[in-house]
């Protein structure tokens, strides 16, 4: 029989300090650092058999040229970059990574809310400047901040990510509130309310939910304009879900305190974004789309992909999602 022709079109997107050679058990494995259009897609999966992949472009019209193709294994836990409808008529299976990075993401939720709630980046400047040395008294706390025990802390998207920032959060001592978007949600842990409570009453605001329809553009102008002006509003989750010209507005005219973003409406963030015009790091901390990245968390992803992949060639069905 001959080998399986595996083809890793994304490998550096789990960083190069973690190695992906577990595949060549498979097959025989081609390597490319990075992929991102469509002529790239149907040039370099044309004799796959099984491809590895992350953001690129998993289409009819880049993979109408595959006629091998029968898996495709995402080094994520999301698959909207799938035309899932299509690779269901060619028989070819999509496996995702679920809940690989749960610890990470929810870990950063946090250190973006704590350096912009205790003002981490002015303090940090005000010693390092000198300032500090220069002056008599033994403390500085004249950029005042507040604690987060008695802060409502409210969330978008109550799935693992979720919940395990509502535990974070009730351990800090906040209150937790939180808003489904499709209003399926069975959770009985913590208060549903409607999307105006959750606006007019979150001191902190943490987006964990997947980009849809109901998601895109969810914090805009309106939203905006309901939140406190002392509320601090973080996103992980995906970047269209906050619109990005709008919090632009709603920071710079004071309507909210700050925002941490791990995501951007286009990435890498674009200068022509607005959002890259704010460089107040007391206002605004932007982070390179890393929160779901550590070590562990990126070691765990590979090897999750290498099992479904492992699984399916068993005859095995392991973390399909278009079954």
């Amino acid at each position: 029989m001959d080998k399986m022709k595996i083809v890793i079109l994304e490998r550096n997107s789990v960083g190069l300090d973690v190695p992906v050679n577990c595949f060549e058990e498979l097959g025989e494995v081609t390597y490319y650092a990075n992929t991102k259009t469509i002529e790239e897609v149907k040039e370099r999966t044309k004799d796959a058999d099984i491809v590895v992949a992350n953001k690129a472009p998993m289409c009819r019209e880049a993979l109408s040229g595959s006629a091998n193709l029968k898996l495709i294994c995402e080094f994520a836990t999301g698959f909207d970059n799938c035309d899932l409808t299509y690779c269901r008529e060619k028989g070819i299976r999509v496996c995702n990574v679920a809940d690989y990075c749960t610890d990470m993401i929810a870990q950063h939720t946090f250190t973006l809310a704590l350096a912009l709630l205790q003002k981490l980046a002015y303090y940090d400047n005000y010693v390092k400047s000198g300032e500090y040395s220069a002056q008599e008294r033994f403390s500085n706390f004249d950029v005042p901040f507040t604690e987060l025990s008695g802060k409502t802390w409210g969330i978008v998207g109550m799935g693992n990510i979720g919940k395990r920032v509502a535990k974070i959060a009730t351990a800090f001592g906040c209150r937790v509130i939180f808003h489904s978007v499709t209003g399926k949600s069975t959770v009985t842990e913590y208060e549903q309310v409607s999307k105006d409570t959750l606006l007019t009453e979150s001191d902190f605001l943490s987006l964990h939910c997947p980009l849809s329809d109901l998601t895109r553009n969810f914090i805009d102008k309106e939203a905006l304009k309901k939140m406190k002006k002392t509320a601090i509003l973080v996103n992980v989750a995906r970047g269209p879900v906050v619109n990005n010209p709008d919090l632009y507005e709603a920071l710079e005219s004071g309507e909210i305190m700050a925002a941490g973003l791990d995501v951007m409406e286009k990435e890498p963030l674009e200068l022509s974004n607005p959002l890259s015009k704010i460089k107040d790091s007391n206002k605004l901390i932007i982070t390179p789309h890393l929160g779901w990245g550590s070590v562990e968390a990126r070691t765990r992803c590979v090897n999750e992909a290498f099992l479904n992949a492992k699984a399916f060639l068993a005859g095995e069905s392991r973390n399909v999602v278009n079954p």
